[in-house]
């Protein structure tokens, strides 16, 4: 089982590096961001995307954000321009972090049931597996978005979670 401890040093190592994979994404330009580069959700832009669409789903079920508007076939293409990606990255990332502050051990018990829209049924899995999930689900795409930002030529900064997070992020 996790703690409360763990998840705000997860959403401390995910805004962390939200912060560094933008730096990098903002010295490529519009086109670079944009181009299909054979990912699951095609581009640099389009994969950064989904993570904000992700993370918004999934705070919708855990903390009551506004659902989003479309589905995940939808996810990539949701926010269109890049300075409000931008935004809304680092809004979602502050709200994250506010959010795993105030988790207490109770928050992490019992189970959560919702509709799936990408199953078609209602699913019901144990809480902490799901926000555990969700930080599993940042790292993946952003590990995809690292590659695909490396590969058009920009240098994300260094990704290792003990030392890209302070320690005040994991000590109780």
């Amino acid at each position: 089982m996790i703690t409360p401890a763990w998840a705000r040093a997860m959403a401390a190592y995910n805004a962390e590096m939200n912060r560094r994979l933008y730096r990098a994404a903002d010295t490529l330009d519009d086109t670079a961001r944009r181009a299909d580069r054979g990912a699951f959700f095609g581009s640099i832009q389009g994969t950064l995307c989904h993570l904000v669409w992700g993370d918004s789903m999934w705070m919708h079920r855990f903390d009551g954000w506004d659902r989003p508007p479309v589905g995940i076939p939808g996810s990539a293409g949701w926010i269109a321009g890049w300075a409000e990606l931008t935004a809304r990255r680092a809004e979602a990332d502050a709200r994250i972090e506010a959010w795993a502050a105030r988790l207490t051990p109770t928050d992490l018990e019992g189970d959560l049931t919702w509709f799936s829209g990408a199953t078609g049924q209602e699913m019901r899995r144990p809480r902490w597996l799901l926000i555990t999930h969700m930080f599993n689900h940042q790292t993946h795409h952003r590990g995809q978005a690292h590659a695909l930002i490396t590969a058009a030529g920009a240098r994300p900064e260094d990704t290792d979670l003990p030392w890209v997070i302070p320690p005040e992020a994991w000590e109780a």
